[in-house]
C-alpha cells in the first residue's frame, strides 16, 4: 500500500483530463473501447513475456486457471501516475485467480527511467517493456490501457479509466465462465525488420491527402528522410519530458527548413498512440508542416524501422537503401546529412 500512501486515491480523479489533449477531444475511454472493439469475446495472445528483472511469464499458460489484468502505461503518462495507486492495490489484493501484470508501452521510455519511476512510486508488480508486439496484438491505442482476460482465456474488456467499469470487469473474469478458450488470437503479420544498411519495403502507405508514398522505386530516383514523430510531443511531454519535447520542436523546425531541398523525398510518420488522422491534421495546421504526413495507427512501421522514440530520422540513399539513423537534436549533423545528398 505504500504507493497509496504516496499518492492518495484522491489522485485518481479527473485523471483523464491529463492526456494529451487532441483535435476531437476524443476522451481517453472513448479511444480505449474502440480499439477493444474488435477483442471482445476474442481468444488472449498467447505470448511469452519477460520482466525486466529478467523473469518469463508464459500469457497463455495462465488461461484457464486465473484471470490476466494487463495495463499499458508509460512514465511520461500524466493519468497513468494518478492510477497507480489503484494498479499496485489490485496487485496486492489480487489473491491466486488474478494475474496482474505492468506492460511499459515502450514509446520514449527506457529501462533506466522504469527503474527510477518504479523506486520512486514503490511499485512491486512485475513490469514488462513492451517491444511493441504485445502492444500490436492488443490494439494499444492510449495510456493508460487495460486489458482484462478471463479465466476462460477470453478478452473481457478494454478500458482506459480506473473506474467501477475496470472494478467490475476485474471480479467478473475470475468467474470460472467457459471453457478454456479454443484455437488462439490471430498471428500478427510482421514486416521484416529494417537497419541501417538494408532496402526500404516493397509498399506504399496512403498520406493525409490520400495520396500513395512509395517507399521504393519512386518514378523518379530521390534519397528519402523518414521523421518518425508524435503530433503531441511537443505539447503534451513540455511538462513530463521537456528535454524530449524541446527535442521535438527543434526537429521539426529543422525539418522545415531542410525540407524545401526538392532532390528530397520527405515523409513524416506519426505514431498511432493518442492519435488519429484528425489529430493529425490538427498538428499539420498548427505548426504548418508541409511534409506528407501519414498516420502509422497499429505501429507497423514504427516496429518495422525499429522505432521506439520520437522524434528520429531516417536516411535512405536514391536506391531506397537506409544508411542513417539521425540523432535529431544534432542539427548540424542533420543538416549536413541532407546537404550530402
Amino acid at each position: 500500500m505504500k504507493i497509496m500512501r504516496r499518492l492518495g486515491l484522491s489522485a485518481l480523479v479527473g485523471a483523464w483530463v491529463l492526456a494529451p489533449v487532441m483535435a476531437a477531444e476524443t476522451t481517453g475511454q472513448e479511444r480505449a473501447e474502440e480499439a477493444g472493439k474488435a477483442l471482445i469475446g476474442s481468444p488472449a495472445p498467447r505470448m511469452v513475456v519477460k520482466t525486466i528483472d529478467g523473469d518469463t511469464i508464459d500469457l497463455g499458460a495462465l488461461y484457464g486457471k486465473k484471470a490476466v489484468y494487463l495495463k499499458f502505461w508509460a512514465t511520461w503518462c500524466v493519468p497513468c501516475r494518478q492510477q497507480m495507486p489503484h494498479f499496485e492495490h489490485t496487485y496486492e489484493t489480487a489473491g491466486p485467480d488474478l494475474a496482474v501484470i505492468a506492460i511499459d508501452a515502450g514509446f520514449n521510455d527506457s529501462l533506466e527511467e522504469i527503474q527510477r519511476y518504479r523506486r520512486a512510486l514503490g511499485i512491486t508488480m512485475p513490469i514488462v517493456l513492451d517491444d511493441g508486439q504485445l502492444g500490436a496484438a492488443l490494439n494499444l491505442r492510449v495510456t493508460p490501457q487495460h486489458i482484462v482476460i478471463g479465466r476462460d482465456g477470453r478478452i473481457q474488456y478494454v478500458g482506459h479509466l480506473a473506474d467501477a467499469r475496470l472494478d467490475a470487469a476485474l471480479v467478473a473474469a475470475r468467474q470460472p465462465g467457459l471453457p478454456n478458450a479454443s484455437g488462439s488470437a490471430p498471428a500478427l503479420v510482421e514486416s521484416p525488420r529494417i537497419d541501417v544498411g538494408d532496402r526500404l519495403p516493397a509498399q506504399s502507405v496512403t498520406t493525409l491527402d490520400g495520396k500513395p508514398f512509395v517507399f521504393r522505386t519512386p518514378a523518379t530516383p530521390r534519397p528519402t528522410v523518414l521523421v518518425f514523430l508524435s503530433p503531441w510531443c511537443e505539447s503534451y511531454l513540455a511538462t513530463t519530458r521537456p528535454a524530449i519535447s524541446a527535442s521535438c520542436r527543434r526537429t521539426r523546425e529543422q525539418v522545415s527548413a531542410l525540407a524545401q531541398n526538392q532532390h528530397v523525398r520527405w515523409l513524416g510518420v506519426a505514431s498511432g498512440l493518442w492519435a488519429s488522422a484528425e489529430d493529425l491534421r490538427k498538428y499539420r495546421d498548427d505548426y504548418k508542416v508541409r511534409i506528407p504526413l501519414t498516420l502509422d495507427e497499429s505501429g507497423k512501421l514504427f516496429r518495422a524501422f525499429r522505432v521506439t522514440d520520437v522524434p528520429t530520422v531516417l536516411i535512405a540513399d536514391a536506391q531506397g537503401k537506409l544508411i542513417l539513423r539521425i540523432v535529431p537534436d544534432d542539427s548540424e549533423g542533420l543538416r549536413k546529412a541532407i546537404d550530402s545528398l
